[in-house]
């Protein structure tokens, strides 16, 4: 994966992480050096790099006269980014006895552009002992790939088992073959059915992805949707073939 996509997963903006990753290359520099090297105007630069300074990504030092920028070792990053998780997950009881759950209506919430996406697949690796999904695995692949394999994986190497109706495609056919190998089975629909983005079901909740016209995952916690979801995917499921026995 490349650094550049860490960093932004990490919620740094596209310009931050490349101006970052440039004093990184540089060492001690101007920002004038920075500039040419990120390939940012120096008065973008400047504002970016007091922004990463603020965040301690980097540090402000003189050198002859020149205010310059030295980037902060990574480990020292990491080691931040550590100190505020634990912070967060002291505080969770808490921020737990606040979270509205909602009595009478779903919790709805809604979440846009890749980080939105990603934080929902995050989401559901988090929580699911077993999950159901179905829709195009062509249009998921496409929106976020680096991280959909990612997810791929992790949800197999938790052990998370899926099933999961497919639109047929190339890359849907192969992946019916490969499952069982990844706690995964396929069944696809039949080609004059189309079925874009893709839903997910976990415990009480649903995921829905639109993918094609900008990219929007809707999250819906509701015990009787969810319910709903799972009925109508298992009668659609039981309706389809399952993958002929080698």
């Amino acid at each position: 994966m490349q650094l550049r996509t860490v960093l932004e997963e990490f919620g740094l903006k596209e310009r931050h992480a490349r101006i970052y990753l440039a004093c990184l290359e540089l060492g001690t520099a101007s920002i004038q050096r920075i500039s040419q090297k990120s390939g940012f105007a120096r008065s973008t630069c400047e504002l970016v790099l007091k922004s990463l300074q603020s965040k301690g990504f980097v540090t402000a030092v003189r050198k002859k006269k020149t205010r310059c920028f030295c980037p902060e070792d990574p480990k020292k990053v990491i080691s931040m980014a550590k100190t505020k998780a634990a912070l967060l997950e002291e505080a969770l009881p808490q921020f737990s006895a606040l979270y509205y759950k909602g009595g009478l209506f779903p919790n709805a919430r809604v979440y846009e552009g890749d980080s939105g996406i990603r934080m929902v697949l995050q989401e559901i690796l988090d929580e699911a002992s077993s999950l159901i999904s179905f829709g195009s695995v062509n249009d998921i692949r496409e929106a976020v790939p680096d991280f959909f394999t990612r997810f791929s994986k992790e949800r197999a190497a938790r052990k998370i088992p899926l099933r999961v109706i497919l639109q047929d495609s190339p890359l849907a056919r192969e992946r019916q073959k490969t499952g069982p190998a990844q706690l995964r089975e396929v069944r696809l629909l039949p080609p004059e059915y189309s079925c874009p983005s893709v839903t997910y079901v976990w415990t009480d909740k649903i995921a829905m992805f639109s993918l094609r016209e900008g990219k929007t995952a809707f999250v819906i916690e509701s015990a009787d949707l969810a319910h709903i979801q799972r009925t109508m995917f298992e009668l659609i499921w039981q309706a389809l073939p399952a993958l002929p026995q080698a």
